[in-house]
């Protein structure tokens, strides 16, 4: 199963920003003590772009983006600096603390916001799973799904947790539920095809790859699954099929690559055996 971030591209980061104090609009801030909401709006709102700066540095240069943290919480930054020390940490490669950072901000700026709180709480299940521990990740999904049940992003995040620790038919609960709440999510067809192909049940596997690819036509990932479960179920030219149409859709693109390799693959074995078929061995 493949799961792509769904938490810590650029874009996405910037989600982040819903979780700090909102400043207070004009009809919102008492009149008498105008003064002091306002000082704390622009506060507020510089933090964000602080921020949202910070975000947009992490991915791109992860290091200048935490030397940004590091000094903006020596100059009083607080929990909107280490969260930045924390994107770039992630995007740095060190999961570990990426994960135990996101985590440790949890009481602070998830405090008063169940939203807040789930959206850190899967930022930092996504740092746990990429960091090997699946157990760790899993617990946070759920902590985050306690408080945003119907949030279909973290289902399907857990799912791929339990899938990556051959808990196939728990991630298949959970993309169940999933789709039935947004029975339009081709993803989660095609990770419930992948946990289905684990379990060798190639037919439901199937049924699932054609619902993800009438959801989202083309789809090279789905096309090189579709010939990997041909493959393992017996029909080895269906699979070339769909191997061959993979790399002619998205030659470029991982799947494409992953096709071709099966095709080479399936060549050399298939000379191979007319070789020996061939010219027997003497006994």
């Amino acid at each position: 199963m493949t799961r792509r971030n769904p938490y810590l591209s650029a874009a996405l980061a910037m989600g982040l920003f819903a979780i700090l104090p909102a400043p207070l609009t004009a009809a919102q801030a008492p009149a008498p003590a105008a003064a002091a909401p306002a000082a704390g709006a622009s506060s507020a709102l510089d933090r964000n772009r602080e921020l949202q700066a910070c975000a947009a540095k992490a991915e791109a240069n992860p290091d200048g983006a935490l030397a940004d943290a590091r000094r903006w919480q020596e100059q009083g930054g607080g929990d909107s600096a280490k969260l930045c020390g924390a994107l770039a940490l992630f995007h740095a490669g060190d999961f570990k603390a990426a994960g135990t950072q996101m985590e440790a901000l949890v009481p602070t700026l998830g405090k008063d916001d169940p939203r807040a709180a789930a959206s850190l709480l899967g930022r930092a299940g996504w740092a746990w799973l990429r960091a090997g521990d699946q157990g760790r990740a899993e617990r946070l999904y759920s902590a985050a799904l306690d408080k945003t049940p119907d949030d279909i992003d973290l289902l399907i995040d857990r799912a791929f947790a339990r899938a990556e620790g051959e808990r196939f038919w728990d991630a298949i609960t959970d993309l169940d539920a999933a789709l039935s709440r947004d029975p339009k999510r081709a993803d989660a067809y095609l990770y419930r095809a992948s946990a289905h192909k684990a379990l060798s049940n190639y037919r439901q596997a199937l049924a699932d790859i054609d619902q993800a690819l009438e959801l989202k036509p083309g789809d090279p990932e789905a096309i090189l699954l579709r010939g990997n479960v041909k493959a393992l179920g017996g029909n080895l030219g269906a699979a070339r099929d769909d191997w061959s149409l993979a790399r002619r859709v998205a030659p470029d693109s991982e799947w494409g690559r992953a096709a071709a390799d099966n095709l080479a693959r399936t060549a050399e074995v298939a000379g191979a055996a007319g070789k020996d078929t061939a010219k027997p061995k003497s006994p």
